[in-house]
Formats: C-alpha cells, sequence, structure tokens
C-alpha cells in the first residue's frame, strides 16, 4: 500500500513517536474545550507553521492539503449562510490545526514506530487476556487503510479527470471499493500466512 510518510528526515522525525501522539492527543483535546477565535485561529497558525516547516510536500500530500482547504472552506461558508459566522471561523480554525498536526505526524512519523507505541498503551490489558499485539495490529491497519484510502481516490479522480476534463464524483465508488476490497484481501492473506507461523 502506498504511504505518505516522507522519507527526507526532518526536524520532527526525531521526535518519539509517543510524544507526537501525546502532544496531538492533548492539542485535539484543548481545541475542543475552548471556543475563543483567537486561540483556535492561533493553534491554526501553529499547526501550519509546523506542516510548512517540514518541507516542500510531495504530489499525494499537495492534493491532501487542498481538500483540507476545501473541507474549512465548506464548513466556514454552511455556517455563515445560516448566520452563524463567527461559529464558521472557529469551527474551520479547529479542523485546519488538527488536520496540519494529524499530516505532520503521518509525513514524520512510520506505522511500525505507532505499532509500537499502541503496544506500550495496550500492554495492560494483556493481564486480563487480550492480544494486545492483534489489537495494535487492527489499529495500526485501520490508520493504514485510512491513509490508502485517500491514496486511491485521488487517483482514480484525476485518471477520470484526464479521460474526461471533470471530477469523478459518485462514480468513483464501485472502482474505489473493488480496489480497496482487493488490497484488503492481499493483506489479510498475509497475515493470516505470517500469523500461521
Amino acid at each position: 500500500m502506498q504511504s505518505l510518510y516522507l522519507e527526507r528526515r526532518t526536524w520532527l522525525h526525531t521526535w518519539p513517536a509517543g510524544l507526537k501522539l501525546l502532544v496531538l492527543a492533548a492539542g485535539g483535546t484543548g481545541l475542543f474545550l475552548t471556543e475563543r477565535p483567537m486561540v483556535l485561529l492561533f493553534a491554526a497558525a501553529v499547526g501550519l507553521g509546523v506542516f510548512l516547516s517540514l518541507g516542500r510536500p510531495t504530489p499525494g500530500v499537495r492534493r491532501l492539503v487542498v481538500s483540507v482547504l476545501f473541507a474549512a472552506s465548506l464548513v466556514a461558508g454552511f455556517h455563515a449562510v445560516m448566520g452563524q459566522a463567527m461559529l464558521g471561523l472557529t469551527s474551520a480554525a479547529r479542523l485546519l490545526a488538527m488536520a496540519w498536526l494529524g499530516v505532520s505526524l503521518t509525513l514524520s512519523t512510520r506505522h511500525t514506530e505507532l505499532l509500537e507505541v499502541f503496544e506500550w498503551l495496550l500492554s495492560p490489558l494483556a493481564r486480563v487476556g487480550v492480544r494486545v499485539d492483534r489489537l495494535s495490529l487492527q489499529l495500526a491497519l485501520m490508520m493504514r487503510f485510512t491513509e490508502h484510502f485517500f491514496l486511491q481516490w485521488k487517483r482514480l479522480d484525476d485518471a477520470h479527470r484526464v479521460r474526461t476534463g471533470r471530477a469523478g464524483g459518485l462514480r468513483l465508488l464501485a472502482p474505489l471499493t473493488i480496489q480497496m476490497l482487493v488490497v484488503a484481501r492481499r493483506v489479510a492473506d498475509t497475515l493470516h500466512v505470517r500469523l500461521e507461523k
């Protein structure tokens, strides 16, 4: 499966995966506990600064950024039409702040590092008979497939635009579903073989 991980080393690559997850979780919690526009706008600016400090993004990341900006614009625009402009501003700022930080985490953290953090966090459950290794693997796969889903969707949309000059929209659901099922089956077969050893 494809990945957005940035092979070129940056300053954020040197941070432990656990610390990055902790900052993301604490920052996300703080953002949802405040409604102050200036605080949220400052958080969005900090998130953007972290993202830009990682250097020039790859084409896949640029598409993701455009999608995030589009989604934030829709949120702000919808609330503005409903006469809730301030609520739209705070919601869009919160979305952008978390998106920048989330993308920065994805770019600078390997899935194996996240898997190790999940196993450590879930380790107390092993005392009650929970298979922690498999549970953490499921969480890592969920994150991996979410990223792969987005990349496949953008690839299909780009191909459709080249052929027709228009966005694919709902027409892409069938081929996207088929491709994701094929990938899921391939991964499942591989895991089955490895876990049986």
